[in-house]
């Protein structure tokens, strides 16, 4: 999907809003997350997944036209860990993951008598 697009499909689900305005709000939540980034925060979005820029180490490579050995440096590239509820989604699976609650997790809840 691509960035018009995505500001397509919020224009179809939300009509009272100005596609202008849908496409402001995206570039301005893109460029709030690329800043973020930028200065290595993370970025979490509860059942969708989170945003880190991880570093990569400095490597020898290959030119792949001529094979001749060059040196590719250090960098940081921006990294996606998909959340719980995305990841079951995406398989498949339409309802989220059940989580366990402190009743359900088979121990037995004391209440300080013996």
């Amino acid at each position: 999907m691509t960035r018009s697009e995505f500001v397509q499909a919020i224009s179809t689900r939300m009509t009272h809003l100005k596609p202008e305005d849908i496409e402001l709000a995206v570039r301005t939540i893109f460029a709030a997350m690329t800043e973020a980034l930028a200065r290595d925060d993370r970025i979490e979005i509860r059942g969708f997944g989170s945003f880190t820029a991880r570093r990569r180490r400095s490597r020898q490579g290959r030119n792949p036209k001529t094979g001749e050995l060059i040196s590719v440096p250090e960098k940081r590239v921006p990294f996606f860990v998909a959340g719980q509820d995305l990841a079951a989604r995406v398989d498949g699976n339409n309802r989220p993951p059940q989580r366990p609650s402190a009743m359900s997790s088979g121990g037995s809840v004391s209440n300080g008598t013996a």
